[in-house]
C-alpha cells in the first residue's frame, strides 16, 4: 500500500509499504478519511516529536474508517464496523493512571500512520480508545475526535464559569475548536489570530469579537480595554510560541487562569514576572493531550452536529497531494484538509 513516512524536517515521502496484519488484540482499519492538524504541521516542520514519534516513521494521527481485519482475542468488534481510534491509550496501571491522570501516563501507547490506505490499531487502543462511529456522522467529522478530545480536556482544566471572559490566542484548528466549545458553554470569547478568513470562521463559531494581531501592537492592552481595565478571566494560548505564552500571561486579570495549551519547541523557556504571579494569584497551567473520557465526549459532541465543525475543513485531497497540503498549511492557506487514502 502507499503510505506517508516522515524522515525528518519537512521531509515527507510517499512509499510503498506492506499492508499491516493484526496481532493478538489488534485490529486493522481501512482509512476512509484522515484529517491533517496543527500537530502534524508542527511535527513536519520540526522533524519529529519527543513523545509521539521518532523518524523515520509512518505519519498522521487523525482518521476514521472501517475494520477489515481482527486479531485473535478481539471481542466486541466485527469486520465492517465503522470506527474512530484515538492516537493513544494509557496503560491504566501506573502511578498517574491510578490517579486518573491519564494524559500524564509515561507508558502511553502511541499510534501513527493514518496517511495510508490501512492502519493497524494497537491492542491498548483497541481496548480503551476505539469507538464506534454513529451511523449519521460523516467520516470527515468523526476523524476530528482526537483534537476535539484534547480541546475538551483543555476546557475542563481552565476554570470556565458561565459568562467568563475568555481570550483565545491562535486561529488554527485547535484555537477555533476552543472558541466553538467555549461559546457553546456561554463564555464571552475574544479571539486573536493572524488570518482574516480564519477569524471570520471564529465569529461563525461563536467568538464575540475577533482581532488580527498584525494590526495590533499590544494584545494585553487591547484585552484590558475590553475588560474594564482588568484583563481576561481565562486565557487560552494555542500557538506554541514562547513569546506568545508570555503575552498570554499578560492578558489575564488578577486571579486568572492561563492555559498554556500550545506545545512549544523543545528546550525553550519563558520569563514570568514573579510579583505578578504571586500578588495577582495567577494560575498557570500546562495542559497536554486527552484522556479516554474526553475521547468519548468528543465523539458524542460531534455526533450532535450542534457545532459546525465542518467549517474547519478547507479542502478534500488525495494522498498524492499530501506534501503540497502541508506547504499550504505552512503558508496558512488551509486549516484542516481531509485526505482520502483510497485515491493515491
Amino acid at each position: 500500500m502507499l503510505a506517508a513516512l516522515l524522515y525528518g524536517q519537512e521531509d515527507l515521502r510517499l512509499e510503498e509499504v506492506a499492508e499491516p496484519t493484526p496481532d493478538a488484540g489488534e485490529v486493522v482499519i481501512q482509512v476512509a478519511t484522515a484529517t491533517t492538524c496543527g500537530t502534524d504541521l508542527k511535527v513536519w516542520r520540526r522533524g519529529g516529536h519527543a513523545r509521539m514519534l521518532i523518524p523515520p516513521t509512518l505519519f498522521g494521527h487523525e482518521a476514521a474508517g472501517r475494520i477489515v481485519a481482527l486479531g485473535s482475542a478481539v471481542s466486541g468488534w466485527q469486520v465492517g464496523d465503522r470506527v474512530v481510534a484515538n492516537n493513544s491509550a494509557p496503560c491504566m496501571s501506573c502511578f498517574f493512571c491510578q490517579r486518573q491522570e491519564y494524559s500524564l501516563c509515561p507508558n502511553l501507547t502511541w499510534n501513527n500512520g493514518t496517511f495510508a490506505e490501512y492502519l493497524k490499531i494497537p491492542a491498548p487502543i483497541v481496548q480503551h480508545n476505539l469507538l464506534p462511529i454513529p451511523a449519521e456522522l460523516p467520516d470527515v467529522l468523526a476523524s476530528m475526535t482526537e483534537p476535539l478530545a484534547c480541546v475538551l480536556h483543555g476546557v475542563a482544566r481552565s476554570n470556565i464559569q458561565p459568562n467568563s471572559r475568555v481570550v483565545v490566542i491562535g486561529d488554527g484548528a485547535i484555537g477555533l475548536m476552543f472558541v466553538a466549545v467555549l461559546a457553546q458553554r456561554c463564555a464571552e470569547v475574544l479571539l486573536f489570530g493572524g488570518n482574516d478568513q480564519r477569524l471570520q470562521i471564529g465569529e461563525k463559531l461563536g467568538a464575540l469579537k475577533t482581532f488580527n494581531h498584525h494590526q495590533i501592537s499590544d494584545i494585553p492592552t487591547v484585552v484590558r480595554e475590553l475588560t474594564d481595565g482588568w484583563g481576561a478571566d481565562v486565557v487560552i494560548e494555542a500557538t506554541g510560541v514562547p513569546s506568545v505564552w508570555e503575552s498570554a500571561i499578560a492578558c489575564g486579570r488578577p486571579g486568572a487562569t492561563i492555559n498554556l495549551f500550545g506545545g512549544c519547541p523543545r528546550d525553550t523557556t519563558i520569563t514570568v514576572n514573579t510579583e505578578q504571579l504571586h500578588y495577582s494569584e495567577l494560575t498557570l497551567k500546562g495542559v497536554f493531550h486527552n484522556t479516554p473520557v474526553y475521547v468519548r465526549e468528543a465523539l458524542a459532541l460531534l455526533a450532535t452536529r450542534a457545532i459546525p465543525f465542518e467549517l474547519l475543513i478547507s479542502d478534500h485531497r488525495p494522498l498524492k497531494d499530501l506534501e503540497q497540503v502541508f506547504h499550504d498549511m505552512k503558508n496558512r492557506k488551509a486549516i484542516k484538509v481531509a485526505i482520502d487514502p483510497s485515491h493515491a
